[in-house]
C-alpha cells in the first residue's frame, strides 16, 4: 500500500477521527516501545464504562479488551521492528488488532498487513493509529474466530496463506483455545509461523499445551518492558505447525 500524500493523509485522519467521535469520546496518549525507543501517539477510548454498557448486548458476550494498551501488543510491536526482514513486502495477518500498536510497527516494517478484530470500533482505531504513526493503514476485516467468515479464507487463498500471523494477548477465555488453534493452522502458508505474545494467562498456557500436543514447534523469548501500564513479563512465542503431508 502506498503512503498517501500529506494533504490526503490529513484528510483521511480527520475522516477517521470524525467517525470515532460519532461512536464514543477519545483521548490522546503517548507510549514508547522499550526496545526500539520509538514513540507512538495514540487515540484511545476515554470512557471504558460506556464501552462496557455497549457490550452488554453482544451475543458473544465479548468484553472490550481491545480498548486498552496491553504490554503484549507493545512487546510484539518491538518484535515486528526487530524482525522487519521477516515482514517486509509479505502478506501478514494480525489477529485481534486492538488499538493498532502492533499494526503500526508491522506496517513500518513493510508488511502488507491485514488486521482483523471482532470489534468494528477497534478496527477504526487501528486504522487511525496506524496511519498516524506509520503513515499507512492496514486492510481490515471484522472477524469472530469462533465462526470465521468465508471472506477471511478467501483473502488467505489469494495470499496462498499468510507466512506470518501476529497475535498479541488474544487469549482471555478457555473457549477460544480450540477455535484459535484450528484457525491459525488453516490460515498459515507452508513454512509459516504464528508470533504470539502473552503475559502468562492461564488460557494462553492451555493454548500452548494444545499446540504442543498437536505437534507444533516453538521458540520463546521474554520481554520485561517497561510498559505503559503494568509490570508483566511478556512471552513471545514463535510457533510452527506440524509438517503437512502431501
Amino acid at each position: 500500500m502506498s503512503v498517501p500524500a500529506p494533504g490526503r493523509h490529513a484528510r483521511r485522519l480527520a475522516r477517521l477521527r470524525a467517525r470515532l467521535a460519532r461512536r464514543f469520546p477519545v483521548r490522546a496518549i503517548e507510549i514508547t516501545l522499550p526496545r526500539s525507543d520509538i514513540r507512538y501517539r495514540l487515540l484511545v477510548p476515554a470512557d471504558q464504562d460506556r464501552l462496557l454498557d455497549q457490550a452488554e448486548g453482544d451475543p458473544e458476550q465479548n468484553l472490550p479488551y481491545w480498548a486498552e494498551v496491553w504490554p503484549s501488543g507493545v512487546a510484539l510491536a518491538d518484535v515486528a521492528l526487530e524482525r522487519r526482514g521477516d515482514l517486509a513486502g509479505r502478506p501478514v495477518l494480525e489477529l485481534g488488532s486492538g488499538l493498532g500498536v502492533t499494526a503500526a510497527a508491522a506496517l513500518a516494517a513493510g508488511a502488507r498487513l491485514l488486521a482483523v478484530d471482532y470489534s468494528p470500533d477497534a478496527l477504526v482505531l487501528c486504522r487511525y493509529n496506524a496511519l498516524r504513526n506509520a503513515g499507512r493503514e492496514p486492510r481490515t476485516l471484522g472477524l469472530n474466530w469462533r465462526a470465521p467468515s468465508a471472506a477471511l479464507f478467501g483473502l488467505a487463498a489469494e495470499a496462498r496463506g499468510f507466512p506470518i500471523i501476529l497475535a498479541a494477548d488474544v487469549l482471555y477465555e478457555e473457549r477460544d483455545v480450540a477455535p484459535l488453534l484450528d484457525l491459525v493452522g488453516k490460515l498459515l502458508a507452508p513454512g509459516g509461523a504464528v508470533w504470539l505474545a502473552e503475559p502468562r494467562r492461564e488460557s494462553a498456557r492451555r493454548f500452548l499445551a494444545a499446540a504442543d500436543a498437536a505437534g507444533w514447534r516453538r521458540a520463546t523469548e521474554e520481554y520485561d518492558g517497561p510498559w505503559p501500564e503494568g509490570n508483566a513479563t511478556v512471552r513471545v512465542h514463535f510457533l510452527h505447525p506440524p509438517d503437512r503431508e502431501g
